[in-house]
């Protein structure tokens, strides 16, 4: 998939567990889990906007496009 997720990274450098994040953000923490691991084929741009939101970041700290 060109679109990798970087939601891990944001998160280790919010020092945020899963468990604390899917509660802020109103999802379940294996949905959360699904978008950590890249194992979705898309979400809502309301999710990227409380995402951005709990971890004070840009959509771009959280996608990156990737050729391969």
């Amino acid at each position: 998939m060109p679109i990798i997720i970087r939601l891990d990274v944001v998160m280790a450098k919010n020092k945020i567990r899963s468990k604390d994040l899917a509660e802020i953000i109103g999802i379940t923490e294996a949905n959360l889990s699904l978008l950590k691991n890249g194992k979705i084929k898309g979400f809502k741009i309301e999710t990227l906007d409380k995402l951005c939101r709990a971890l004070n970041c840009q959509p771009g700290d959280l996608l990156e496009f990737s050729e391969e």
